[in-house]
This record gives C-alpha cells, structure tokens and sequence, in this order.
C-alpha cells in the first residue's frame, strides 16, 4: 500500500511539473508568435517588442539563484506552489494589459513567478526521481511536455489572435494553474537542504545587478550613446557587480554559487551545453515570427505554422536523446546536439538567399535546429542535477538555469542589436543622399519590426525587404558561430570521464 502510495504521489508530482513546464514552453513560443499582432493593437516599436520578451527573460534571471536558495532552506514545495500561485496572478495581469508599458511591466512580474516556478521543477524532479530508469523516465516526459508547450505555442499563439484576442494567451495560464497547484499539493514531496541555514544576500544581488545592467547596456547602448556616461556607467556597474559576486561567493562558507562544480568536468561540459542553446536557438525564436511575417509576408496563424517546424522536433527528440546520453554519454551528445544548431542556423541562412526563398527553403535549417535543441535540452539539465548530491538540487538547477537564462537575456539583446544593425546598414547604403541618421535609424527599426507602412512603391517596398533579409543573415551567422564555439568548449570541458556518480560534490 505504502509503495503505491508513494508511486501515485509520484505520477502527480510529475503531472504538476510537466504542467508548469508546458506553461513555461508555451510562454516562450506563444508570445514571438503574437508580437507582429501586438505592434498593431498595442502601437509597439521594435525596442518595445524586444522589452516584451526581455522583460520577461531578465525577470527570471534575477530570481533563480534566490529561488534555489529559498527553496532548499524553506522547502521545494512550498516555494514552487507560491510561485504557481503568483504565475496565475501575473498572467493575468499581462492579459489585461491595455498599453505595451504596463504589459512589459507586467511580464517582468510574469517572468519572476516563471523563473521561481522553473526552478522548481528542477529540483522538485532531481529529488523525487533519484533512481537511474524512474529518473530518466522522469526527466524524458519533462523534456517530451516542455517540448509540447514549445512545438505548438506558436500554432496556439497564431490561433488565439485568428480566433479570439491576444489576451488569451496570456490568459489561459490562470486556469492551467489551478490545475498545477492541486497536483502540487496532493503529490509533491517536501525537501529541502538541512545545511541550507542562511540565504547569501550578498551574492543574489550582486548577480542579479550585473545580469540586469549588461542587457540594459545591450539593449539602451545606441540609444544612450555607446561612449554616453549613462551607457559607461551601467556597463562599469555591471563589471564591478559581477567581480563582488565572485569574490563574495568564494568566500561564503554555503554560496549560492558553489564554483566548485565546476571542477566537475559532466557538470562543466553541460553548463556550456545549455548556455550554447541561448547563443542560438532561444533568441532566435524571438525573432522568427518577424521573418515569416516581414519577409515571408504571412499573417499570424500562418507563421505559427511555419514556426512549427523549428520547435516540433524539441518535442519528439527528448526520448531519444536521453537514450543516446544513456548508451554513448552526455559528452557526445550535448556537443552534438550543439552541433547540429549551429548546422540549421548555416542552411537558414543559405536558405534566405535561395533564387525562390520561402518556408520551404528555410525548413531544412529549421528542423535541425530543434532537431539540435532536443537531443541538449534534457541531456544538459539531467546531467548537471545529476553532477552533484541531491540535497544540493535546488543550487545545481540555479546554477544551471542561470547560465541558460542570463545568456538568454544576453542573446536577445545581441541578437536585436545584430538585426537592427544588419537592417541600418543595408538601408544606408540603399536610402538616396540627404537623409539624415535619425530619420534611417527610425526607418530601421521600422523595418526591424516586419512593419512597411513608410514604404509605398514597388522599389521601395523591395528595398526594405532586402534590408529585413540582410538583418536576419547577420543574426543567424552569429546563431551558427556561438553554436559551434560552445559545442567545441562542452565537449573540451567534459575531457575523457563519463561516470558522474563518482564526482559529485558533497555538502
């Protein structure tokens, strides 16, 4: 009676987390989805659009390590149902939103409770799951539901602005919630670290100020002046905030941030892994729909269609991966999984100057590019947890999602700059003498935006398009190239060990 009792907790737990995880997935892939819709409705310029994402992003990145921290010294589930609870709240907000300066304020309230919650799960599925097959079970249908939330948030995206209002992509998490609090309450087990006695402050706001200050410097540097005291000031601010974290986190007797892992080579390894998806494929999604819409010319259901064929392979290769890292290690296949990213964002950009470009010559690179982020995705995360004892879950997913989500908030930001310098530059050199840099700057990010009312005639319509394209061929040679770089220094990292169990690190 006992043992199943303990597998039904077990299975709820599990739904609880595959629904928190489907949220979360379908709150990446939904939104790009909408963002054309929102620039029309909301009357929302490209840095706006770029905000509407990032907001999101860089709200989860200054909450993981305190999330990690909370939730190992005052229990797993007590955390991760107060941050299910706040998810509702803030979808709701979003949801609400009648202008694009509450909405962005809204969704960095939105991505506080995400990060909280995705933290969470993590650790949630680390200590619950600890034997080797239940455990990669559990982290295969983790990986299958997340990538469910990703390969159809753009089709549901498309679908709700076709049919009803962009509202209710944000809205549905009120009631998809409800559902994961009681799955919570009924089959998660409570955790926690016993050594985990005091938060290190100091750590969590050092991190979070240096994470916050570099995407502002990214993001607000043309605007303020890259040599501007305002644009110097927060990227000082951003250095100095980064070198107090380290310092204080080595000498901290439990830091949040325990470098220590990092001597553990699958820990290493991994970590590259899943910061290389966040050079590549994350930020890229953002800005997808921009192409199917400014480029393409198709409307939003369409291009969540099209967008299907970037993020459905996320969903049916998890299984597989796990079985590959299983047979042949991690140490092959996160790299390998990076790899074949960084193949898909080189056939994209073949594929954008094929005679005759369309959906049809971008699906190779698409499909390999999901194919590349489902055979790392799950491998990278189960491999980091499973690096260090369980009681030091909550600390090894922070660290883990910290580096897939600070990259990530990086890469939009870099990825934006990228596509809006690449449209500038074509646009410059296409614009007739006279015009000033001002007006072109505002004609760019026009354009950077998939928007062409400024432009009437054939020629000039012909000219954005092109500028639109040269943009994105900036962005996905940069896809390619961090794509590589970070398969090279995982599978550098990881050397020659592939046995964890031996190597973790100890409270």
């Amino acid at each position: 009676m006992a043992l199943m009792k303990r597998s039904l907790n077990n299975e709820f737990a599990l739904a609880a987390v595959c629904l928190t995880a489907l949220m979360f997935g379908l709150e990446i892939s939904s939104v790009p989805a909408v963002l054309p819709t929102l620039a029309a409705d909301l009357h929302a310029d490209f840095k706006a659009l770029q905000w509407i994402m990032n907001a999101y992003t860089l709200a989860c990145t200054t909450v993981l390590m305190a999330t990690g921290s909370l939730a190992d010294r005052f229990g797993r589930k007590r955390v991760y149902a107060i941050s299910i609870v706040l998810f509702a709240i803030t979808s709701l907000a979003c949801g609400l939103a009648q202008t694009t300066s509450v909405l962005i304020v809204s969704r960095f309230l939105q991505g506080v409770a995400g990060g909280a919650m995705l933290i969470c799960q993590v650790a949630i599925l680390s200590h619950q799951f600890q034997e080797g097959r239940e455990r990669s079970r559990a982290f295969g249908v983790w990986g299958i539901i997340f990538g469910i939330g990703l390969g159809f948030g753009p089709m549901v995206g498309g679908a709700i602005v076709a049919l009803t209002y962009w509202s209710w992509v944000f809205l549905v998490h009120v009631l998809i919630s409800m559902v994961a609090l009681w799955l919570t309450v009924s089959g998660v087990q409570e955790s926690r670290d016993p050594h985990a006695q005091t938060l290190d402050i100091g750590g969590i706001l050092t991190l979070s100020i240096s994470s916050f200050c570099l995407v502002y410097f990214i993001t607000q540097g043309a605007a303020l002046g890259w040599g501007s005291r305002p644009a110097l000031g927060m990227l000082l601010l951003a250095l100095i905030s980064f070198v107090m974290f380290v310092v204080i986190e080595m000498r901290t007797e439990r830091p949040t941030f325990d470098f220590s892992v990092f001597r553990i080579r699958a820990f290493s390894g991994a970590m590259f892994g899943s910061m290389g998806m966040n050079f590549s494929y994350w930020p890229f999604m953002i800005y997808l729909p921009i192409y199917f819409h400014g480029v393409l010319g198709y409307d939003g259901l369409v291009a969540g269609l099209a967008l299907l064929s970037y993020t459905l392979p996320t969903l049916l290769v998890p299984p597989l991966a796990e079985r590959l890292a299983a047979k042949y290690g991690a140490k092959r296949v996160i790299p390998l999984g990076m790899f074949t990213i960084g193949l898909g964002f080189l056939l994209m950009k073949l594929g954008t100057g094929a005679p005759l470009a369309g959906w049809l010559a971008m699906l190779p690179g698409c499909v390999l590019c999901g194919t590349g982020l489902g055979l790392t995705n799950t491998p990278a995360t189960n491999t980091a947890t499973g690096a260090v004892s369980p009681n030091r879950a909550g600390m090894a997913s922070g660290i883990d999602m910290s580096a897939r989500l600070i990259s990530l908030a990086i890469n939009i930001a870099v990825m934006g700059f990228l596509l809006l310098e690449g449209v500038h530059s074509r646009l410059a050199r296409a614009l007739p003498e006279g015009w000033d840099a001002a007006t072109s700057q505002r004609l760019a990010e026009q354009v950077a935006a998939g928007e062409f009312a400024g432009f009437t005639t054939s020629t000039d319509l012909a000219m954005a398009h092109a500028a639109l394209v040269c943009g994105f061929e900036w962005v996905m040679l940069y896809g390619m190239a961090g794509a590589w770089l970070l398969a090279l220094l995982s599978r550098i990292a990881f050397g020659v060990s592939t046995k964890m169990s031996a190597q973790r690190v100890e409270p």
